[in-house]
């Protein structure tokens, strides 16, 4: 065990990210899962860093965790690298190599529904906007049925496929107030779901304020607006 802190201390790992970016935070709820100190470096996504240019080239975008100099991009990758790295804490992904499939699949569900229709309820109008409000509460309602009545997606223990979707509980009041709906009227056990995750230090202490988010987000609309 003391061989394996004094490694943990020796390693150099730094996370380029942005204020209020939810794939950002998935890499820093795990990182805090695992226990793993890093430095943390905040981008401004308006003047990006020649580090962040040169770490992640291809998409120039964050997340990006540099282990030892060594850069891994995109979010879930970056959890997984996590998981299969620092291996001497609580795994994040199951052992079973079908539940670990199982887990990926609902991962890759979150960021082809949950965020495409939730980015679209402030770039749209209309007609366009209330079918990606209904696509949006339609996606949630999917994972809730998923989620049963299990306290976390896999079971008694937070794992991968509630660490990809808790940082979108931030977002939730932003999605009402454009898609107007409720996330408690339509979707009640996933409001209780994120409860739950929030009880975690390592999450609340990781993801943004719902309040702070929206009003980042409505100054954004103000300005494209204008």
């Amino acid at each position: 065990m003391e061989e394996a802190v004094q490694k943990m201390a020796d390693e150099e790992v730094v996370l380029l990210a942005a204020k209020f970016s939810t794939f950002a935070e998935r890499a820093k709820i795990a990182l805090a899962e695992k226990g793993i100190k890093y430095e943390l470096k905040e981008e401004d996504l308006n003047n990006k860093s020649h580090l962040l240019l040169e770490m992640n080239p291809i998409h120039k975008q964050v997340p990006v965790l540099i282990h030892n100099g060594k850069p891994i991009c995109e979010s879930m990758i970056i959890v997984q690298y996590i998981d299969e790295v620092w291996k001497d804490t609580a795994p994040l992904l199951p052992s079973d190599p079908y539940q670990r499939a199982h887990a990926r699949f609902w991962a890759d569900y979150i960021d082809k529904k949950i965020y495409p229709n939730g980015r679209m309820l402030w770039k749209s109008e209309g007609e366009v906007k209330e079918t990606h409000a209904k696509n949006l509460i339609e996606s949630f309602q999917t994972l809730e049925k998923e989620l049963g009545d299990k306290p976390f997606f896999a079971g008694e223990s937070f794992g991968y496929v509630d660490l990809a979707l808790i940082p979108f509980y931030s977002m939730f009041y932003t999605y009402e107030s454009l898609g107007n709906f409720s996330m408690t009227v339509d979707c009640p056990g996933i409001v209780a779901w994120a409860a739950k995750c929030l009880e975690k230090e390592t999450v609340s202490k990781s993801i943004s304020d719902p309040q702070m988010l929206h009003e980042a987000i409505m100054e954004m609309i103000k300005k494209v607006d204008s």
